[in-house]
């Protein structure tokens, strides 16, 4: 079964609510402690606490700059001088400032990649290589202390599938350095577009996807669609800072997919110009790659071309396999596939001596209903050793199986 981590976008996404979200699945708080004193960064403090958004309780995460009327806004990237006085940091400074931080290899290169990505983003909103966008000081603080917490808890989680299907976006203008800008802000917009990040707009007003919150989607992703069944294993709930006049919150969740056994996958495919020697090759390798039985069937396609259906009974997870299989070893260039549920006797496998030496027998059983059936290997070998027949090993390991059981 495999573990996935689940990011809903239904309030969007922005680095505080992603890290807040994971501390809340239970990241380890002393971790994150021990890295950020240890960055080479002074002006800040940070905390965390249960706070709730419109009756939904869950965790904040809220980072405190010194001397500076702060609100948790992003500040964008740019490479043109304005009027304030504040320090800028570039990429290779904030990186830096990421080499010094005491974390491990992974959650180093992740934080790194985040940036990147942000970076990249606004080189190409403001026309400018990537080394000469500035992070305005204010901004570069918030997002350095945001995307290294998310890059040291995910770490420290431990997952490596993450899903993000789409992310909630809200309408409208907002407010930055460069005046009014509209939502989506164009970071958010390069970001989507480069990684297919799916955007859904809603009526509310105001930005639900900061540049940082899209860009840790966009390093994080691995899969944009949820397992078709599942089971929620755990869930962490970051709080948003804006009021949309509703809950504002993103949630984490830790999923199992839960296939159940007996579900399988039927593909099929009708082909009428493969030659017989490439059709049995394909059924070779479809059998020796795990598919649960492969059989062909005798059709007429249009033009009254007399042809075959392949069909392959296969478990869910090695589907992609086969459909590869398929098209490298047919001519076919499409196919249908759809979920089957199974029921099968139990089995198990056991020994019988006979006069013609040991052959193994599958035991079949269900409720009441008992079936013994020799295998065909065992029986065929010990057959031409002897120089007897098929039918006579055969009959005689069922014989002995059916007693032996019954003794």
């Amino acid at each position: 079964m495999s573990q996935y981590l689940y990011l809903e976008g239904a309030s969007g996404i922005s680095g505080d609510m992603l890290v807040a979200a994971l501390l809340d699945l239970g990241a380890s708080r002393d971790k994150l402690d021990a890295v950020l004193k240890s960055l080479p960064v002074q002006e800040f403090d940070y905390e965390v606490a249960q706070k709730s958004s419109y009756s939904i309780s869950g965790c904040d995460f809220k980072v405190i700059l010194h001397h500076h009327e702060h609100s948790h806004e992003e500040a964008y990237g740019e490479h043109h001088h304005h009027h304030h006085h504040h320090e800028h940091r570039h990429l290779a400074e904030v990186e830096e400032i990421i080499d010094k931080a005491e974390m491990s290899d992974k959650a180093r290169n992740l934080a790194k990649k985040m940036f990147r990505i942000v970076a990249e983003a606004e080189a190409k909103a403001h026309g400018c290589a990537v080394e000469e966008v500035h992070f305005h000081e204010v901004g570069a603080v918030d997002s350095i202390v945001d995307i290294i917490s998310i890059a040291v808890l995910i770490d420290d989680l431990g997952i490596d599938e993450v899903i993000v299907k789409s992310l909630n976006e809200g309408q409208g203008f907002v407010m930055c350095q460069h005046g009014r800008l509209p939502v989506p802000v164009p970071a958010v917009v390069n970001v989507a577009e480069k990684y297919g990040i799916a955007l859904c707009p809603t009526n509310d007003d105001g930005e639900m996807v900061t540049p940082t919150g899209i860009a840790a989607a966009a390093a994080l992703r691995t899969k944009d669609k949820l397992p078709s069944v599942y089971k929620i294993r755990k869930t962490g709930i970051g709080l948003g800072k804006k009021d949309f006049g509703h809950a504002n919150f993103l949630r984490a969740m830790i999923l199992e997919d839960d296939v159940p056994e007996k579900q399988m996958f039927v593909i099929e495919t009708n082909i009428d110009d493969s030659t017989a020697e490439e059709l049995g090759l394909a059924m070779e390798k479809l059998m020796n790659a795990g598919a649960a039985d492969v059989h062909f069937e005798p059709c007429f396609m249009k033009k009254n071309r007399p042809a075959y259906v392949l069909r392959v009974i296969t478990s869910a997870e090695l589907v992609p396999q086969m459909e590869d299989i398929i098209f490298r070893n047919t001519s076919t260039i499409g196919l249908r596939k759809y979920a089957v549920e199974r029921r099968c006797m139990k089995r198990e496998m056991m020994k019988v001596k006979t006069s013609f030496g040991e052959v193994e027998v599958k035991k079949c059983f269900l409720d009441d209903i008992v079936r013994y059936n020799p295998e065909y290997e065992s029986v065929k070998l010990l057959a031409e050793k002897n120089n007897a027949t098929f039918r006579q090993v055969f009959d005689e390991a069922r014989r002995l199986a059916e007693a032996s059981d019954n003794a």
